[in-house]
């Protein structure tokens, strides 16, 4: 399911049953329209009539691309012909000019229920043969020749909450489901969409954990939650988001929310706004490019190809040379954009080294950022280090808190988090990505290296024999 709904620049129709085997035809989403619109009505129509049926349509076919009914099935198509499931489709058929004339205007309009963002599942029949709850065909034809609107007539069938939104963008792939699998310490718009359906199912299936933060950060209590849903719907529970997993949430997102229902709970925008920014380039600045310095300079000690940089935050030249660097290592196209699997391959490399490392406490001894960002709700021996270090910390500044070492990641947790970050100028977010945690661990060593006695330094004062 896209973040936002657009008009696919084609659809993918199977010219039969779903479950039959037949044909799939791949076309531009306005000539399907203008198909469908030949195919389901009279081109002799009041012109009200067939522009009120031509945005029904819109809608319906966008409904089933936006929540990718078929695919997340397991079909490799967006929608079938059969009039049974979904519209009438005659491959090859011969369009009516004024038809084609309307749908080109009106292809990249939907309906939409006022307060949600997906499309409406504009439920429709002809009216004679076949009734339904949703628009009459030959129903909409009465209502245009009393002078009804074709905003008026779709009122008349879907209600006084509906609006039409004009001019939605046009876009490539139909298809959602994450390139990559999504597992502990992958961050995006991706791991949000799945945080947001997760803990909406939830409230349906009591037993799948909450997600404390829906923040686009894979941690623990995300994986929980996949972990358990995946046992839920027999799945083999292994906490990563792969094609299989994606799929299977979302069709059960999809069900629970009844958004192929005209009724439907609806969408609203906060659950699909966008948190983070696509590719990291020259140019770029903030944490993104902060981790991404962090990561190369740490390869830059394992990899004699991989230049180090400074990790300020600031992706210039330098960046972008260590960038084209790392990409020629592991055989990528050396653009110097760092990309999902530019990104993908950093990363990979570098939890490759550090999950070598035993993550236990040894005084003293810093362990490295483990590639998986900590904050409210994480669970697990990289947050008892984390506690461990703030205390030790603390000893020195008192306006970072003490807290308990439970390995949890709780308010107190955050406090001390969001205090060291204000003492030492970071964004005080309350969350520790390589950025803090390469702060914190700094500062613990050379606390510790400095509160240590050095050999021939004694307390005290000789005592005489």
């Amino acid at each position: 399911m896209p973040q936002l709904p657009f008009i696919p620049e084609t659809i993918t129709v199977h010219l039969g049953p779903p479950d039959v085997e037949a044909e799939n035809v791949t076309l531009p989403f306005l000539d399907y329209i203008a198909n469908v619109a030949s195919s389901e009505i009279y081109p002799t129509w009041p012109e009200s009539a067939l522009r009120a049926n031509i945005y029904a349509q819109v809608s319906f076919a966008l409904n089933r691309v936006y929540t990718e009914y078929y695919r997340t099935r397991g079909y490799d198509f967006d929608i079938t012909n059969t009039t049974a499931n979904d519209q009438s489709f005659v491959n090859g058929r011969v369009v009516f000019d004024n038809v084609r004339e309307i749908a080109g205007e009106l292809f990249n309009n939907y309906i939409r229920r006022v307060g949600s963002i997906e499309p409406l599942f504009a439920q429709y029949c002809n009216g004679t043969t076949v009734t339904c709850p949703g628009l009459s065909q030959w129903g909409t034809v009465t209502l245009a020749e009393q002078g009804y609107t074709p905003y008026e007539i779709l009122t008349y069938y879907y209600g006084d909450n509906i609006e039409l939104i004009r001019n939605a963008p046009v876009a490539g792939s139909t298809v959602s489901a994450p390139t990559y699998p999504l597992q502990l310490g992958s961050t995006g718009d991706e791991v949000r969409t799945a945080q947001i359906r997760l803990n909406r199912i939830s409230t349906n299936f009591p037993s799948i954990p909450k997600i404390l933060a829906t923040d686009g950060i894979f941690a623990e209590d995300t994986e929980a939650a996949v972990r358990r849903f995946q046992e839920v719907f027999n799945l083999t529970p292994d906490g990563i988001i792969g094609k299989n997993t994606w799929y299977t949430i979302q069709n059960i997102y999809i069900g629970v929310k009844r958004l192929n229902d005209l009724n439907s709970e609806g969408i609203t925008l906060n659950e699909v706004t966008k948190q983070y920014p696509g590719a990291l380039q020259e140019g770029s600045v903030g944490d993104g490019v902060r981790n991404l310095q962090y990561f190369l300079s740490y390869l830059s000690q394992f990899y004699d190809t991989i230049p180090a940089v400074p990790i300020d935050g600031s992706f210039g030249p330098a960046t972008k040379a260590s960038v084209e660097a790392a990409q020629r290592t592991f055989g990528l196209p050396a653009d110097g954009v760092v990309g999902e699997q530019t990104w993908y391959a950093l990363t990979n490399a570098y939890l490759g080294i550090v999950n070598t490392i035993p993550v236990e406490y040894v005084e003293g001894v810093a362990i490295p950022y483990g590639g998986i960002p900590l904050r409210i709700g994480s669970e697990s021996e990289s947050v008892r280090l984390l506690q461990q270090y703030l205390n030790y910390i603390a000893q020195s500044y008192p306006e970072i808190p003490t807290v308990e070492v439970t390995g949890y990641f709780g308010p107190r947790t955050q406090e001390a988090v969001i205090a060291f970050q204000n003492q030492f100028g970071l964004n005080p977010n309350g969350l520790v990505a390589s950025t803090t945690w390469n702060a914190i661990i700094e500062l613990y060593e050379a606390l510790y290296q400095g509160n240590r006695l050095q050999d021939g330094q004694y307390p005290g004062f000789d005592v005489g024999t």
